[in-house]
């Protein structure tokens, strides 16, 4: 068995530039990845199965499914396994487990780190390298944010957001992920930008960059689900606080802080608002 994290995903920065005719954006921004997040266990079998646990299973565990943690074909998952199958010409059957720690629909990447989990583990269990060009080529087709999830390093991220130019990070640095227990649609969020192209990132330090940026989708966000606004002002006025910003469509926020004591302060305030939150480290 192999057992593979699926951290969570952060947008330090998130600039939209345009829109292009392939119907993507252009997009700029500063990946950067937690120490905590969902969990995969992945093993061969007699037969697939794919199962789902962990505090927000029943977000993706379908209606339509027969017994209990069963999941319907369309997730993300199940879609990395079927490219990774006919890519490689593996047909084994496999049995996933799914710890689902992270709030879906929230801008943080579960989606995209689960199924990058899936591919790097069953890579392993195939002995595929992890820098093999098709993993990577799969990962690009299941989603913008998988390659960077794929590989799980802090990175400048351009075009689409899945070409990477790995950066120095911030590793250690105490983090907070706070999460209004509202779900937002990356669609809805993205036809809700204004088309204004406000600016490149600047050049020099990763934290340096990180707070001369900015999320362009954190307005039209905001619009669809106002509390945003309450978590970025909670975050904003939280003692020790470095940076915060929403992250990727929202509508979980983020906030860097100077020492875990002043993160778990901010944590323990979320929580006293009802909002969901993960105390963790940069990775």
């Amino acid at each position: 068995m192999i057992v593979e994290p699926a951290p969570a995903k952060i947008n330090l920065a998130l600039h939209v530039r345009h829109r292009r005719p392939d119907g993507y954006h252009e997009l700029e921004t500063l990946f950067a990845f937690a120490t905590d997040g969902d969990l995969l266990a992945v093993d061969q079998a007699d037969a697939d199965d794919f199962r789902i646990d962990g505090p927000f299973a029943s977000a993706l565990i379908s209606s339509r499914s027969q017994g209990e943690g069963a999941v319907s074909d369309d997730n993300l998952v199940t879609k990395a396994l079927a490219a990774f199958r006919q890519t490689f010409a593996i047909n084994h059957p496999y049995a996933i487990r799914l710890t689902k720690n992270l709030p879906v629909a929230s801008g943080i990447g579960g989606g995209s780190a689960d199924a990058a989990a899936t591919l790097r583990a069953l890579a392993r269990l195939n002995a595929v390298p992890l820098d093999h060009p098709s993993l990577h080529a799969i990962a690009a087709t299941l989603g913008a944010d998988v390659p960077p999830c794929l590989t799980g390093r802090t990175a400048l991220g351009t075009g689409r957001g899945d070409d990477l130019v790995a950066l120095e990070g911030l590793a250690g640095t105490p983090l907070l992920l706070v999460n209004p227990r509202v779900a937002v649609s990356t669609a809805a969020v993205f036809a809700g930008w204004d088309g204004i192209d406000r600016g490149a990132l600047p050049e020099g330090d990763l934290l340096t960059r990180a707070r001369a940026g900015r999320n362009d989708l954190e307005a039209p966000a905001t619009c669809l689900a106002p509390v945003i606004a309450d978590v970025r002002a909670s975050l904003d006025a939280a003692p020790g606080a470095i940076l915060s910003r929403m992250s990727g469509s929202g509508a979980t926020c983020f906030a860097l802080f100077t020492d875990p004591a002043a993160r778990d302060t901010a944590a323990e305030q979320a929580t006293r608002q009802g909002w969901w939150s993960l105390a963790t480290t940069m990775a």
